[in-house]
């Protein structure tokens, strides 16, 4: 059996790697690790990071999306020293996978504050903590659009979807995806300062400190089916943005009373319809901040969010950012590169 720690000098990194759908989960906190020792070394600190990235599994193989296999040297098996940062990197949810991971829940059983300094999650490994009790009356942060997932399947953890990482206590949760970079970098930061993970960072073309949040990045309203109650609405609604309306006059275009429709709409969609029609407003803003150069003052005004003033309010309450900040943030690149006729009207 190999040892954990192959350089006992170092901080032992492990990121056990649940699935290889997104090779960033665990790829991405590793070259951070990866690039922090290289530096520290240039700088004659020994004592840096030893980074491996292991399977659950003992056949130690990931299969990927993009069609390679990754065989991994150890599993999680092979790792019974203490650990200093262990890291869940997503998460194989599909039920075919379950029996095959009960040994890797068995082992994730015995880590504890006493053998690994630190625990922490990428993406829907959150969900993989959660199982194993480590999040229990613990705050917590999972990818946007699993982050209503986990709060219902497990209701004693206290999830936050606006934060890029989350830390409760040695127990560290981070967001969708790419902020395992950012989770990872304020971990270097943790360990020595900040001079060094800015060096990382810019080795890695990335922020150490990312500006926004999460919410950002994910959908106010679900995707609902056509003769859903949600869906009828927002098919009304999406051609009358610009004027003023209120749910008598959305009750009436879908033939119910406005007592009933309000009972009915809250109902099916867990909020009323004046909170439905305000994030409606919203989506079709972004989708303008995105795609076009129209003024702030004309995008407020067709998507029936008032003036500058109202709008900015507007976007700070459902996505945490100005409308200024979403449109560098997200507008097409394709115009950087003058490409205007793939961007569509």
């Amino acid at each position: 059996m190999e040892e954990a720690n192959g350089h006992p000098d170092k901080k032992s990194i492990i990121i056990v790697a649940m699935t290889a759908n997104m090779l960033l989960n665990f790829s991405g906190p590793a070259d951070v690790f990866i690039n922090a020792d290289r530096y520290l070394e240039s700088c004659d600190i020994l004592d840096g990071y030893d980074v491996k990235v292991v399977a659950p599994t003992s056949d130690k193989k990931l299969d990927t999306a993009a069609r390679m296999s990754i065989n991994c040297e150890l599993c999680v098996a092979d790792i019974q020293n203490p650990i200093d940062t262990l890291i869940i990197a997503g998460n194989d949810s599909r039920e075919a996978s379950q029996p095959g991971l009960t040994e890797f829940y068995v082992w994730l059983a015995t880590r504890n504050e006493h053998n690994t300094r630190r625990i922490a999650s990428i993406c829907g490994g959150a969900f993989v903590l959660a199982k194993a009790g480590i999040l229990n009356g613990r705050k917590a942060t999972t990818h946007w659009q699993s982050s209503e997932r986990l709060s219902k399947t497990y209701p004693n953890i206290e999830v936050n979807a606006n934060p890029f990482f989350t830390r409760d206590g040695h127990v560290y949760t981070s967001a969708g995806v790419s902020s395992g970079i950012d989770l990872a970098l304020a971990l270097v930061e943790q360990d020595y300062n900040k001079d060094i993970a800015v060096s990382v960072a810019r080795k890695l073309v990335f922020y150490l400190s990312r500006p926004g949040f999460q919410s950002q990045f994910g959908s106010l309203l679900p995707v609902y089916e056509r003769e859903h109650i949600g869906q009828r609405t927002q098919n009304w609604i999406a051609g009358h943005l610009n004027e003023k309306m209120d749910v008598n006059q959305i009750a009436e275009q879908m033939n119910m009373s406005t007592r009933n429709f309000t009972r009915v709409f809250h109902r099916e969609t867990g909020m009323p319809p004046a909170k439905f029609v305000e994030k409606l407003r919203v989506e079709a803003a972004r989708k303008c901040l995105e795609d076009s150069d129209m003024p702030l003052e004309r995008i407020a005004e067709s998507c029936g969010l008032g003036g500058l003033v109202s709008m900015r309010r507007i976007f700070l309450r459902h996505l945490n950012t100005t409308p200024s900040d979403y449109r560098r943030a997200f507008r097409t690149s394709l115009r950087d590169f003058g490409i205007e006729s793939l961007i569509a009207p």
